[in-house]
């Protein structure tokens, strides 16, 4: 169990570290934080194994032509057990979340394109489950902060360790500085990608990522078997759908081991005047895992890490009321994690077929 685990300085440098770059070699690591490489081997083996941390390779869906959607689920208190679990079990989903009181969950869900095909959509699907009794979706308009990593946990390497380990491409400047500065590079690192065409995927790249999402960190040769191609080729398709912004790499790890047990979703009634300001706002927050602008009642979404529920209240309170362009709130704290960031890969075909026969079963 996490709960058992202590991160030390070492830990929390291994961590920031992977989060930079989730396949970086322990000779590197090493080198840079001045520890012999099989201490940081030993170090990440043993979070691995607890299971406290896993490194995850994630496709963005608006690269490759798919829609992200923030779901809430409401539904009787004897169903949201059984469900959490069905949602977790589906590659298109991510960062399912029961939300105290026992009636209802968030979760992230990965779709095509909205079309008439004849296929019944998830969402049709979800609203057709026993014990579900509302699903209200907002589609991700855009991310404004936590891609690239929670900032929260971006503070463990100074700016020379973060130089050695992040080297700039050919044509960039790599971020320095707070760990909020870093974050919102990231943000607009993103947004650039999104300006270069995304190369096709073929099957094998499929089974790539899809490996990936799994491990990360798996070696080439695994990596190789899975798609039948070569060890370099391997390393060379990784490095083009990384350049091209189609794979990113994300670090799953409980905030509570960084000593933020509490974590709220927040919903912000912000109108178009304000969008801007408030994004560029959120993106400098270090108590913001994540945020983006959505369709819906709400036009910003977002998830903080906070140490108590008097920190909660003080972000709120202080943070956010000081921001000219919010003029609502919707506030709700998570019981748990019942999945964190990975898998989120395409809608698996199986599924697909099982909407177009009109079954209304589970989701």
């Amino acid at each position: 169990m996490t709960e058992t685990v202590t991160l030390d300085a070492l830990d929390r440098r291994l961590i920031h570290a992977l989060q930079l770059d989730g396949r970086l070699p322990f000779s590197r690591i090493a080198a840079a934080v001045g520890v012999p490489e099989r201490t940081v081997a030993r170090r990440y083996h043993r979070l691995r194994s607890r299971p406290a941390l896993r490194v995850v390779g994630l496709v963005d869906g608006g690269r490759t032509g798919m829609l992200d959607w923030i779901v809430r689920v409401r539904c009787a208190p004897e169903a949201l057990e059984t469900l959490a679990v069905q949602l977790a079990r589906r590659d298109d989903t991510s960062w399912i979340a029961p939300m105290v009181g026992g009636t209802e969950l968030t979760c992230m869900i990965r779709t095509q394109q909205p079309g008439d095909d004849g296929r019944r959509s998830f969402f049709e699907q979800l609203a057709r489950t026993a014990g579900v009794r509302e699903v209200d979706a907002a589609c991700v308009l855009r991310p404004v902060a936590g891609v690239g990593g929670w900032a929260g946990r971006l503070d463990a390497l100074d700016e020379a360790e973060q130089r050695l380990l992040r080297p700039p491409r050919p044509g960039s400047v790599p971020p320095t500085g707070s760990a909020e500065a870093v974050a919102a590079s990231a943000v607009a690192g993103s947004a650039e990608a999104a300006r270069t065409p995304a190369p096709a995927l073929s099957a094998a790249d499929n089974a790539l990522l899809r490996a990936l999402s799994q491990d990360a960190r798996a070696d080439l040769g695994r990596l190789a078997a899975a798609t039948g191609w070569s060890e370099s080729t391997v390393r060379r398709r990784i490095g083009q759908l990384r350049d091209s912004g189609v794979l990113v790499f994300e670090v799953e790890i409980d905030p509570a081991l960084f000593g933020y047990p509490i974590e709220a979703l927040l919903w912000l009634d912000v109108p178009p005047a304000g969008l801007r300001a408030v994004a560029e706002a959120l993106a400098g927050h270090p108590q913001v895992a994540f945020a983006a602008l959505t369709t819906g009642p709400s036009s910003v979404f977002a998830m903080v890490e906070c140490r108590s529920v008097s920190g909660l209240h003080a972000y709120v309170t202080d943070e956010l009321a000081a921001l000219p362009g919010i003029t609502g709130i919707e506030s709700a704290v998570t019981q748990r994690r019942t999945k964190r960031a990975g898998p989120l890969l395409m809608p698996l075909a199986e599924k697909r077929a099982s909407a177009a026969s009109g079954r209304a079963a589970t989701p």
